[in-house]
């Protein structure tokens, strides 16, 4: 089983996403907090789970794994995945 490293940026990422919506409903944060994690600790068992970024140098290593409106962008390493960006599917994902 592969382990799971979250890039700064990326808990950086979860946090934003998760405070924006507390503001207007708490419990959907936090079942938004819940299912992001619930879907990258599935990495472990499934690495290459999700769609190869194309654009990457590249594309086998680095994909992005789609949990409800959230996208989950990750580098797959020997024994490691880093989780490398998560936002919103409205979000420009080129800005981060």
């Amino acid at each position: 089983m592969m382990k799971v490293n979250y890039s700064p940026e990326s808990i950086e990422d979860l946090q934003r996403v998760v405070e924006f919506v507390e503001q207007k409903n708490p419990y959907a944060a936090r079942r938004i907090a819940i299912d992001l994690q619930e879907g990258m600790s599935r990495l472990k068992q499934f690495p290459e789970i999700g769609l190869p970024v194309l654009k990457a140098t590249e594309p086998e290593k680095i994909r992005d794994l789609y949990i409800d409106d959230y996208t989950v962008r990750y580098l797959i390493a020997k024994d490691v995945i880093y989780v490398l960006r998560v936002w919103h599917n409205k979000e420009n994902g080129k800005n981060l």
